[in-house]
């Protein structure tokens, strides 16, 4: 038989549930640690980019709307369905971020892992930080959790897929929805993870995910007015740009999870800092006995 011809892949961006084109119609080179080419990605846009909110806006009062134990268990079929694409991420965890394919599946595991612990603190996070609180008087007085709104999520730039879940999974969990820049140099995990998602029963527009350079999108996505947080995880060691997109993002008073000095070690223990980060505190009274 002659040999087949490969069959070279140019993905799409994932938004409102769906893979469309750049608004440019650009793609880019995806090359492996060693410069071997992998795959096509599309280059976004400021467009996408504003597209990709209007359609987190539209999912979100579904997604926030629905109960913490569906939540849950959405998300806890997102990793069923990330388990069933194991040896995908491997491949491409492997490929992109340059490490032996041992160590690859060890951080696939750990990946996995990460998304169902976040997807266990669903139904647990309002027992954790709400609050029954005493009063002076014939009332019951209570405080609980409820999501931020719409969350820009520059992912980390060089854990392709454990930080890719680590900033993603938190945003989510807690009822918000999500627009997501990719790692530049290794977006392919992002990618998949997007097939994964549209697979899964996570409604559209809940997780958006864009591809290209993050400093083509970030600056709208931080100044844009429907944002109601964003986390500079991904510019990391970039203090500067960091700077400018905290700038941008204090115009509407946006929550910001600030970039660290250096792309910190995302094996640790991840703790709730990043779900609470997003949540609002609402109190409510009532009377007692009505």
């Amino acid at each position: 038989m002659a040999e087949r011809l490969a069959v070279k892949k140019t993905y799409k961006l994932y938004i409102g549930g769906k893979f469309p084109r750049s608004e440019s119609g650009r793609s880019y080179q995806v090359s492996d640690a060693k410069g071997r080419f992998l795959a096509n990605a599309a280059w976004a846009t400021r467009k996408d980019a504003r597209d990709a909110v209007v359609a987190a806006r539209k999912a979100y009062p579904g997604w926030s709307g629905a109960t913490a134990y569906n939540r849950g268990q959405v998300l806890y079929r997102v990793a069923e369905v990330m388990e069933g694409r194991h040896a995908q991420f491997v491949d491409e965890v492997a490929a992109g971020e340059g490490v032996a394919r041992g160590k690859a599946e060890k951080l696939v595991d750990e990946a996995i892992d990460r998304w169902v612990w976040y997807a266990g603190w669903s139904d647990k996070i309002a027992q954790v930080v709400g609050s029954s609180n005493p009063v002076a008087g014939p009332y019951f007085d209570f405080s609980v959790p409820e999501p931020t709104g719409v969350v820009a999520v520059l992912a980390p730039q060089r854990s392709s897929l454990l930080g890719l879940v680590s900033v993603l999974a938190p945003v989510i969990v807690g009822g918000n929805t999500a627009v997501l820049a990719a790692s530049l140099e290794r977006p392919l995990p992002a990618v998949t993870l997007s097939e994964v998602l549209a697979t899964s029963d996570l409604p559209g527009g809940v997780v958006n995910i864009l591809t290209g350079r993050v400093g083509d999108t970030a600056a709208w996505l931080a100044a844009h007015m429907d944002v109601n947080a964003v986390d500079l995880a991904g510019a990391a060691g970039d203090a500067e740009h960091a700077r400018q997109l905290e700038l941008a993002a204090a115009d509407n008073l946006k929550r910001v999870v600030r970039a660290p000095e250096a792309e910190p070690e995302w094996t640790a223990e991840p703790g709730l800092e990043r779900i609470t980060a997003y949540l609002e505190t609402k109190t409510v009274w009532h009377p007692v006995g009505i």
